[in-house]
């Protein structure tokens, strides 16, 4: 909970730039500038330099005793000019709060001629206030890093020139030139030229990746050694990294479960501590016959000592300061509650295609038969499968290409539904098919059988190269294709880091049969896999560890797996870079496909609980040894104070570890 009145920067101009074309307003909370910023330092050193002289001059008797009581009085002024608003609108909204309990014990401190302790009060609170403002900003210094990543203008092609206009003035449609060194202004796909694009501010991934010709890229990237030339995909308002920036303000706005408990705490805790303090300075003297200002002393004292300070910031530091963390490695958390939900994640659920494995099929082997080389059987298969557009056919041909095996077109192609297909290649006719196919030929030999199963069993598809039989031609098997969904690198060390982050399961949900996903749970160290489900099967599934574990994650592609991502306690999107609806639809974005992100995640999730925690323990365990010293009389305003004032910078130090 923000203190009121708390300082803090005004928003970049740019931030506004970016936020109205898409809708949005910045504004700066509690209307404060940078100018009232740099006032309010002034005021505390003065007010400090004030404070400090007077009580060396009390200490030395220096200077009378009246002049002496100006100084403080002055270093009162200095240091508290700005309390006093604070304070009075917390009476006119009827909601006692920090400022108002220390203009209390201010005042308190004044009647019975404690001026010294007074102007010390008004010092010490307002460097704590200082410190909580400067946290604040620290914490959200990310957004203005992002900001700063963004070129103002670009190199647009216009009437056949290039020309340098603002990057508000672009369109969709239009071409921009990067040249080397320089950041990407706007979100679009390469037109011409290859380079190597740094993608750490949007992704997090810390090698530079290759871009050509129909590669996307995104503004507030930096092109390498490479001159580009893009088509621009979006106005400047609805980038990527707008997007993100969105996000992430909108995050640290939203209040986490621990900050919401400490809100309420502080609703209820604040008037009951000055309804106790009153009671302090009224009971003893009235009912014992206590001398008034001895209690109102101690009631001072207890108000001072009681002000949640500590406790009141040591939760949303903690949680801003863990989603810039996130932020800056590629993880996009949307607000505190999400955060700390992944903290205590005991169970994670992970879609098969695009998330274990790449998403696509390619070919991982070939396997010769009759053959006697296999680039040959490639180039039969890929001259009669460039004619289809079926997924494994295209796995084919761009293998094929990829390894520079020049094949020829198939004539008299024929597609065999369901089966494969066939063409006539150099006047002989050659087939390509499935599992089925070879037995409907009459080709699969008992060898051939066991050597398909075999395949098969690693969850991948056969693709069967050879003669077509006729009348006077049996036919035989040239060479057999293995095709499958390729297990992303990596995937195995990302399993083995979510179980050193502390998950007690992990499991794998797919819609491929049950056979290939045990395949791939094996490989990557799965604890359990369920394969053949359907999009409402894997809600059901979901919903069944729910009912075991308290909280349960799942990790798709944010727009196949949605419902499942919406069933989850956390919806976790992969690869949502470019794809608004994954961004839009999760609780948590990886910018990259990356699942070693999600150990990273749920590392600095349990962090920031673990700190949050602390800080909390460590406010309220301080607050109630100085409260059973003051009502025991052996504190002092000033000492109380600083107490609250080291308790607040520990805090603050230690939520901003997070930021390392």
């Amino acid at each position: 909970m923000k203190s009121p009145g708390r300082s803090c920067a005004q928003p970049d101009h740019r931030l506004e730039e970016v936020a109205r074309p898409a809708g949005y307003r910045a504004h700066c909370d509690h209307g404060h500038s940078p100018g009232s910023d740099v006032w309010e330092t002034r005021s505390l050193v003065i007010s400090g330099l004030l404070a400090g002289l007077g009580l060396v001059a009390r200490w030395t008797n220096a200077v009378p005793a009246l002049t002496t009581q100006v100084v403080f009085i002055v270093a009162m002024w200095a240091g508290g000019w700005f309390l006093l608003p604070k304070a009075w609108r917390a009476v006119r909204r009827r909601q006692p709060d920090i400022n108002l309990l220390m203009v209390v014990a201010v005042i308190g401190a004044t009647i019975i001629g404690e001026w010294a302790e007074a102007a010390t009060v008004v010092f010490l609170f307002g460097v704590a206030e200082w410190l909580e403002g400067w946290a604040d900003r620290r914490a959200h210094r990310a957004i203005a890093a992002l900001l700063e990543i963004t070129p103002r203008t670009a190199t647009v092609r216009r009437e056949g020139q290039f020309i340098e206009v603002d990057v508000k003035e672009v369109t969709p449609g239009e071409t921009i030139a990067v040249k080397s060194g320089m950041s990407i202004p706007l979100d679009g796909m390469v037109l011409v030229g290859e380079s190597s694009v740094n993608q750490a501010p949007i992704t997090g991934e810390s090698v530079p990746v290759d871009k050509k010709k129909g590669d996307a890229v995104f503004a507030g990237t930096i092109n390498g050694e490479g001159s580009l030339e893009i088509r621009v995909t979006k106005v400047a308002g609805d980038t990527t990294l707008a997007r993100i920036i969105r996000l992430v303000q909108d995050a640290q706005e939203q209040k986490a479960p621990a900050q919401r408990f400490v809100d309420l705490f502080a609703k209820y805790y604040t008037p009951a501590v000055t309804v106790v303090a009153l009671a302090v300075f009224l009971g003893p003297p009235l009912l014992l016959g206590g001398d008034w200002s001895q209690w109102l002393y101690r009631a001072c004292v207890l108000l001072i000592i009681t002000c949640p300070c500590a406790l009141v910031i040591s939760t949303p530091v903690s949680i801003v300061a863990g989603l810039t963390a996130l932020a800056r490695r590629g993880v996009l958390v949307k607000g505190g509650a999400h955060l700390e939900t992944i903290g205590r994640l005991q169970v994670l659920a992970l879609d098969k295609t695009g998330t274990i494995t790449e998403g696509k099929p390619r070919v991982l082997g070939v396997e010769l038969v009759a053959s006697q080389s296999a680039d040959d059987v490639v180039r039969l298969a890929a001259a009669v499968d460039v004619h289809s557009a079926h997924p494994l056919a295209q796995a084919v041909v761009a293998h094929a290409t990829d390894r520079g095996i020049a094949f020829p077109r198939a004539e008299s192609y024929q597609a065999l539904r369901g089966r494969g297909a066939e063409g006539t290649i150099d006047g002989h006719t050659y087939f390509v098919g499935n599992h089925r196919f070879t037995h409907e030929l009459g080709v699969c030999s008992a060898e051939i059988e066991q050597r398909l199963g075999l395949i098969e069993s690693r969850g991948q598809s056969v693709v069967v190269v050879g003669h077509r039989p006729h009348d006077d031609c049996s036919g035989d098997v040239l060479g057999i294709v293995a095709v499958g969904d390729a297990i992303r690198g990596g995937a195995s060390d990302a399993v083995r880091a979510l179980h050193h982050a502390g998950l007690e399961r992990v499991v794998m949900l797919s819609g491929d049969n049950q056979r290939t996903a045990d395949f791939i749970a094996r490989q990557v160290g799965i604890d359990e896999a369920r394969g053949d489900l359907l999009p409402e099967d894997k809600v059901a599934a979901i919903r069944l560890l729910r009912d075991k574990f308290a909280v349960v994650g799942m990790v798709g592609d944010g727009v196949n797996d949605a419902p499942a991502l919406a069933a989850a306690t956390v919806g976790i999107a992969m690869g949502a870079a470019g794809a608004d609806a994954a961004i839009e639809t999760a609780d948590i974005a990886l910018m990259q496909d990356d699942l070693a992100r999600i150990a990273e995640a749920v590392r600095l999730g349990r962090r920031t609980l673990g700190i949050i925690r602390f800080n909390i323990a460590f406010a309220l365990g301080l607050k109630l040894l100085f409260l059973i010293l003051a009502l025991l009389g052996y504190t002092s305003l000033w000492l109380a104070i600083l107490a609250d004032t080291g308790a607040t910078l520990l805090v603050i130090a230690n939520a901003l570890r997070l930021l390392r």
